[in-house]
């Protein structure tokens, strides 16, 4: 046999649906807060990749004439 439902205190339904509005709320809040913070961390490592592509483009530059002098060097 199955007992009966029990009755939910009107003050416990009010609770349970003011908590559930304060955390939908608080998390709408906090992800706005977290995407701006990510937005401008993807800002400031987007810049720096441009940094440090430039720099591997150099140095790819300087391996590759060094490269090219030793291989002269060996063929005289």
């Amino acid at each position: 046999m199955s007992a009966a439902p029990v009755r939910v205190s009107p003050l416990i339904k009010f609770f349970r649906w003011s908590f559930l509005g304060v955390g939908v709320v608080y998390g709408a809040f906090n992800q706005s807060r977290l995407s701006k913070k990510e937005i401008k961390i993807r800002e400031y490592e987007s810049k720096q990749k441009a940094i440090r592509d430039e720099k591997l483009a150099f140095e790819k530059k300087v391996a590759a004439e060094k490269e090219l002098k030793e291989l002269e060097e060996m063929s005289k």
